[in-house]
């Protein structure tokens, strides 16, 4: 028997969770023979794991393989296809996790900012507002309140704002009403943006602006986007660097490649006399640094932007400061 043999007959089969055949969905990516063992490995991708479904799928398969083809071993490893399709699979995409200790340091300004800078490098940028009781993100972009559209697919289609596409919690809910979730309800939504969203094919960058401190956000993240690497966002204050140094520490516990600190309203320049003063305190971003054995890549003054409401154009000083840390990351591809 030949492996073609073998995917002739197993291609016919139904998978039940979408009512397409093996064939038609293009659910069998691998089948190999082990002639040693005389055994057949399969890797199949299906539209439900874990449930009636595969154990039907897997009778099929066995009484085909084992039974009417004479093999005495079967190893068929499931998948499943929203998440071989899904955002996290795609290798070609750099993730950036934008975290903090603390709310109220302008992480999420930070994170749209960083994303507006590659965009105007002519990067293909996505953002993933992940701050689900604090969501910001449209409030940032200028964006109205509308509910998601599905497409034929039924896939979520990402909105889109200054040439990033983007989704976040706030055009789930209600608008301007809070979010009051579990656990549970937070996981099911993040898979939901990683797997259900038709993101573009050709995106090169996915920042993630995450919840402060420590929680299921960060957990779920560690599985949805392992390669990630990871800004910590603090200001100067001795509170908030020290609260940051913490999930910076955290991040680094769970394996995540953490670049280097952002510290953001590190001094206001006085225009009547050009002197930078230091409202916040001094040298927290520093400190964070040094904690967590990393760079502190920037420091961001206290400022307001000329032509928008949050975001810097690449004309304004601040706007230099976010092209330059995009930078930071293009210049590695």
């Amino acid at each position: 028997m030949t492996i073609n043999e073998i995917r002739t007959r197993i291609e016919a089969l139904v998978d039940e969770g979408s009512g397409k055949t093996l064939k038609d969905a293009k659910s069998i990516k691998h089948i190999g023979i082990d002639p040693d063992k005389n055994m057949v490995i399969m890797i199949i991708a299906i539209a439900k794991t874990g449930g009636d479904e595969e154990k039907n799928l897997l009778r099929q398969i066995a009484k085909i393989v084992k039974v009417e083809m004479g093999f005495k071993g079967l190893k068929v490893q499931f998948e499943e296809t929203k998440k071989l399709e899904g955002i996290g699979s795609n290798q070609k995409v750099k993730f950036i996790i934008v975290a903090s200790g603390k709310g109220g340091v302008g992480k999420s300004t930070v994170a749209c900012n960083l994303a507006y800078a590659l965009a105007r490098q002519n990067k293909k940028v996505g953002l993933i507002d992940a701050d689900i009781y604090g969501s910001s993100v449209p409030r940032i972009l200028e964006m109205e309140h509308e509910h998601p559209r599905a497409n034929q697919e039924q896939k979520i289609i990402p909105f889109h704002a200054f040439g990033i596409e983007l989704i976040s919690t706030e055009f789930f809910a209600g608008e301007g009403k809070p979010v009051i979730w579990r656990g549970a309800m937070l996981n099911s939504m993040m898979n939901h943006f990683f797997f259900d969203v038709k993101w573009s094919k050709d995106l090169e960058y996915m920042i993630i602006d995450s919840p402060p401190g420590t929680g299921d956000i960060m957990l779920d993240l560690r599985n949805l986007a392992p390669t990630a690497e990871v800004l910590i966002v603090t200001t100067p204050h001795p509170s908030a660097s020290d609260v940051a140094t913490k999930a910076g520490l955290a991040y680094q516990q769970l394996k995540h490649n953490v670049v280097g600190v952002i510290e953001n309203m590190s001094y206001y320049l006085n225009p009547s006399n050009n002197n930078q003063e230091f409202i916040f305190g001094k040298g927290g971003g520093q400190l964070v640094a040094e904690k967590l054995g990393v760079e502190l890549l920037t420091q961001i003054p206290i400022n307001q932007p000329k032509h928008h409401l949050s975001l810097f154009e690449g004309d304004e000083e601040t706007g230099k400061i976010y092209d330059e840390l995009a930078t930071i990351f293009t210049v590695r591809e």
